[in-house]
């Protein structure tokens, strides 16, 4: 069963969890949100004036924020200040920076989706000292959402216009691998990514209202479905959260609210590095 765990949102599209107790999530204006899951209250941090996909979170508690209006990654410090992070490189300059995830050495890899049915999306990775490149351009079906694995050895990636989940290879010298397709997903248009620490994958869908789980046997499965779309309208992004991470908090960008439903196994842990330093130039 899918319960409310805050109303009044502007059509959250991402959510992430911080340890400390909080959720964080993002509005259509560019809006910041923290939410204190059992309070039901919540406060607006800052904005970007634009519009916040992905979110992620440092060890200080900092948000790292898509914005493709302004075809930038901000970061919001807990108390609202923001600082540009990246814009892309040179040569390639973000477009629709979408989703964030971190490694466990800092590394902050950035979808940026390109535009839809271009085939121009790409995989940025900004180093702990804050040089960005272009990581990948193997998955450019407007490349979503992301999800490292618990052995660190891939980095799962979203292609929302394939549609499906691909994976690529993160090497020994961190560049990338040759990606390779996990699952196939036609009719729908998957967004987001959560893994559990069984190594189900979460996909969250922009449409139809659903979240599927992918097993380690290549099993697809429903998980949650609204054919109505008020519970779960566009659940565009997942996150485990709760003292246990036994909490799927789901992110509905056609709603005003965030959701939560209970699960059995816990979600795997994100990463919370270091702040990443500012002083880097892009590549």
């Amino acid at each position: 069963m899918i319960r409310h765990v805050i109303d009044g949102l502007d059509h959250p599209e991402c959510v992430t969890w911080d340890p400390r107790g909080f959720l964080y999530a993002g509005g259509e204006a560019g809006q910041l949100y923290r939410i204190s899951p059992d309070s039901g209250a919540f406060e607006q941090l800052c904005t970007t004036e634009g519009w916040i996909l992905g979110i992620c979170l440092d060890c200080d508690g900092n948000a790292y924020l898509c914005d493709p209006t302004n075809h930038a990654l901000f970061r919001a410090s807990r108390t609202g200040e923001l600082e540009l992070v990246s814009n892309g490189t040179k040569e390639r300059p973000m477009q629709i920076p979408n989703f964030a995830v971190f490694d466990s050495n800092g590394n902050l890899y950035v979808s940026d989706s390109g535009t839809w049915d271009s085939v121009s999306g790409c995989v940025f990775r900004i180093t702990p000292e804050g040089v960005t490149t272009v990581w990948s351009s193997g998955t450019p079906n407007f490349t979503n959402g992301l999800a490292v694995d618990a052995s660190e050895q891939y980095l799962y990636v979203v292609e929302s216009t394939l549609p499906g989940v691909s994976r690529i290879p993160i090497n020994s010298d961190g560049s990338a691998g040759v990606p390779e397709i996990v699952v196939s997903m036609p009719r729908t248009v998957p967004d987001g990514i959560a893994f559990n620490i069984d190594g189900t994958l979460y996909i969250a869908c922009y449409r139809p209202d659903c979240i599927y789980t992918l097993d380690l046997d290549g099993q697809l499965e429903v998980f949650a479905e609204d054919y109505q779309g008020t519970e779960i309208g566009a659940p565009t992004n997942v996150a485990f959260g709760g003292n246990d991470l036994k909490t799927l908090f789901i992110a509905s960008l056609a709603r005003w609210h965030v959701g939560a439903m209970d699960v059995n196994i816990a979600g795997l842990p994100l990463h919370y590095p270091n702040p990443i330093s500012l002083m880097g130039e892009n590549s």
